[in-house]
Order: structure tokens, then C-alpha cells, then sequence
């Protein structure tokens, strides 16, 4: 038994059409014009299927199959937004393979023993409101109605006023909760969006644990003046505090942090940003990721540190605001030892490995077991347009995530 691969890559090709920006890449926030069009385009398919449909306060889909069994569903998919100028594959080739999952398994006629759930995780990429998998982070209940009041984009909108703004019933965040009784496991196939599964030369990734992560935002402010005429010994800059910070984080985590630590200085922005001028305020943003907690709190007390004492050596102001956070995960035993047993029996090359990106997986480790499968992502290349992961590997996971969801959700009877 196999997906179709033509098929899943015919709704792949008409979904990656609904971008802002054609020719570079994906460009689909959630609630917008795009994401609205590709929810239409899924409700299409999932009608044909005769899924349950409902859509959650936040923007969250859930589509069941097998209604009348009552119990605990299995739970697949993943998330259909994206980065601005994102690439095809991220989010949207979990969602598209637990679509044809269900279909392969409607269209052969199985007989379930429990329901099977495609999920559509709203807002995963933290896009419009700088926070990452909030849909799922609402939908097992730490982010309740004040929070989606009070988180705000650039512009000053709340999340509560988008979702308003786009017919979602918000109100009803706290009755969307997911209850543990009503899942049974859930498994994310996703792009590994690094390179070593291809380095590694295997097309499977049996994801053990996937990484925790702190996002700060860093201001630091000095005094604006003339470029020319301000002797080197009296100019309050913070650019070069920020950029001395900046350089000693990436040092540190290279040198003495754990090994598998990583941190990023993404965005940064400079006011007033002229050749002329020095600068007045600079803000940038902090990401350190680690599977393991303690390399996460090591490099955020060395960015406090820093902070303190290039705001006194340089005579800045210094701010730190954490603006975002999620715990490391340690995955289930019981579904990675079956996606393990399963890539056995199918002869798929894999390997154990971490997810050193954050996924709406993490956020259902409070329900409920969970398993993740990676495949390969071509150099590694992920969040641009230049990603891309072969037809071949999305076959093997997909295959994979069916005989994993076969093996949870069928009768045993059945082969």
C-alpha cells in the first residue's frame, strides 16, 4: 500500500500558487488572502472525503475521518504557512501527505479502530505576530483570550482583531482546548530543513527530540550625532555595543556552550539608520535553540551579562524583552520506536536525530505521544526559495507516515 504521489503533488503545485510573491518564492501568511484561498482549495478536498470539519477560535482546522468510532484519534499534519519568501515544501508537505493518507486508506477500504485526524496548525511561522506555532500553542491551552488580545504585529493589531476581522469565533478559545482524551497520538511528517539526513546519505529522520528555544529583542540606546564633528571618545553608540554583544554570542556559543547550541542574530534595526549620523537606538533579536535546556539558559544569562556591561562601558541604556519561548521536547518512545519498526520493514534507509527547529509537534507533547518523520531537505536549504526536497523522498515519507498511521489507526486484521 502507497500514496499517490502524482496526486499529492497536483494539490502541492495548486496550493504553492497562492503566494503574494510570484517568482520568489512563497509568501502565505495565515489570514490572509493566500492562506484563505488554500483553505478553500483543502475544504474542497476534504468535502470529496467526507471529512468532519471544524475550524477553532484561533484558525486551527480539524478534519476527522471515522466519526462514529468513538474514540481517541490518531492526529497528522502540519501547518500551510509560511516565511515571506518561503519555500514549497515546509508545513504544507505534512498537511498534503496526511491528506492522501486518508484518502489511500478510503479509497482501499480499511476498516479504523479509532478515528484519524488531518490537522492544519494556523500561525506556526510566527509571521504576522512575531510568536511561532501560536495556533497550536492555543489549541492545547497556553495561550488563552487576553494573550490573543494583548499580542500584537508592527501595525498594532491584535490577534484577537484579525481573527475577528476574518470570521473566526474567538471568543470560544478556551472551548477549543484539546483534551487529552481526545487523542491518541499525533505525527508530524515535515522537511528536515537542515542538511543532515542528506549528508548522512539517508532518506528517513526518526525525530527523538526536538529543540527548545528563547527569542529575546535587545534595545540599547545611546545619543545621536554628527558623524563628523563628535570625537571618537565621547560618542554614545549603539551599534557598536550591539554589534560587541552580537560577536561575543556567536564566540561563545562556538567556544562554551553546549555543542549543540545554536544562536542567531537575525533582524536588526538601526534608528535613524543615515552614513552621516550615529546612531541613536538599535534593536536586534536574540535566537538560541538547544534540545537541551541548560545550553539555552547558559547563553541567555551571557546575553544579560553582556547587556549590563556594554551599556556601561559604551554609557547606553540596555533592554532585554523576552518575546518568545518553548520548552525542548523529548518525543515519544512508544511512536518513535514505531515509525523506527516501520522504516525497518520497509527497508528505508533513516536515522535518529533532533529537530533543531521548533514545530507545532513540540506544543502536542502536553496532549498526547508524539512522533515526527523528517526527509531530506536538498543543501539543507529551508525558509527561502531555493528549497526543495525530492519527489522520491517525499514518496518514502509519506509511505511511511501511512503504514505508521495504518499500524495506530486500522484494524489489526487488515493487512
Amino acid at each position: 500500500m502507497e500514496i499517490n504521489i502524482e496526486r499529492m503533488l497536483n494539490d502541492l503545485t495548486t496550493i504553492v500558487n497562492y503566494t503574494k510573491t510570484p517568482g520568489n518564492g512563497c509568501t502565505r501568511f495565515s489570514y490572509s488572502n493566500e492562506d484563505i484561498q488554500t483553505r478553500e482549495y483543502l475544504f474542497s478536498q476534504m468535502e470529496k472525503l467526507g471529512l468532519s470539519v471544524k475550524v477553532d477560535a484561533i484558525g486551527n482546522i480539524r478534519a476527522k475521518y471515522g466519526t462514529m468510532i468513538e474514540k481517541p484519534s490518531v492526529m497528522i499534519g502540519s501547518h500551510i504557512d509560511t516565511v515571506e519568501n518561503g519555500g514549497k515544501y515546509d508545513g504544507l508537505t505534512g498537511v498534503l501527505a496526511g491528506l492522501e493518507v486518508i484518502r489511500i486508506i478510503q479509497e482501499e477500504k480499511l476498516t479504523l479502530s479509532r478515528p484519524i485526524e488531518l490537522v492544519i496548525f494556523a500561525e506556526e511561522e510566527g509571521s504576522n505576530f512575531g510568536i511561532t506555532m501560536l495556533g497550536s500553542k492555543v489549541l492545547t491551552g497556553e495561550y488563552g483570550l487576553e494573550d490573543l488580545k494583548s499580542i500584537q504585529n508592527e501595525h498594532g493589531d491584535s490577534v484577537y482583531e484579525i481573527a475577528k476581522n476574518v470570521g473566526l469565533e474567538v471568543e470560544n478559545v478556551e472551548k477549543d482546548v484539546l483534551r487529552k482524551d481526545e487523542i491518541d497520538a499525533m505525527i508530524e511528517l515535515h522537511i528536515e530543513q537542515g542538511a543532515v539526513l542528506e549528508t548522512n546519505n539517508k532518506r528517513i529522520g526518526v525525530v527523538q527530540a526536538i529543540a527548545g528555544m528563547k527569542t529575546f529583542k535587545v534595545t540599547l540606546e545611546g545619543d545621536s550625532n554628527h558623524a563628523g564633528t563628535t570625537p571618537m571618545d565621547l560618542r554614545k553608540d549603539p551599534l557598536v555595543g550591539a554589534s560587541t554583544i552580537i560577536s561575543h554570542l556567536q564566540k561563545t556559543a562556538k567556544t562554551a556552550a553546549l555543542s549543540t547550541t545554536v544562536v542567531t542574530v537575525g533582524k536588526i534595526t538601526c534608528t535613524p539608520n543615515m552614513t552621516n549620523v550615529i546612531p541613536q537606538k538599535v534593536e536586534f533579536f536574540v535566537d538560541v535553540r538547544d534540545v537541551e535546556m541548560k545550553g539555552i539558559e547558559f547563553i541567555s544569562n551571557e546575553l544579560d551579562k553582556q547587556v549590563d556591561e556594554i551599556s556601561m562601558d559604551h554609557a547606553l541604556t540596555g533592554k532585554i524583552e523576552l518575546i518568545g519561548a518553548s520548552d525542548s521536547m523529548k518525543l515519544s518512545p512508544r511512536i518513535v520506536g514505531l515509525i523506527e519498526k516501520k522504516a525497518e520493514e520497509r527497508n528505508d534507509s533513516y536515522m535518529r536525530m533532533n529537530s533543531g527547529a521548533v514545530h507545532d509537534a513540540a506544543m502536542m507533547t502536553k496532549k498526547t505521544d508524539v512522533g515526527m518523520i523528517f526527509i531530506p531537505s536538498v543543501a539543507g536549504k529551508s525558509h527561502c526559495p531555493e528549497e526543495y526536497t525530492r519527489k522520491e523522498d517525499i514518496k518514502a515519507g509519506g509511505d511511511l507516515l501511512l503504514h505508521v498511521v495504518k499500524a495506530l489507526a486500522v484494524n489489526n486484521n487488515e493487512k
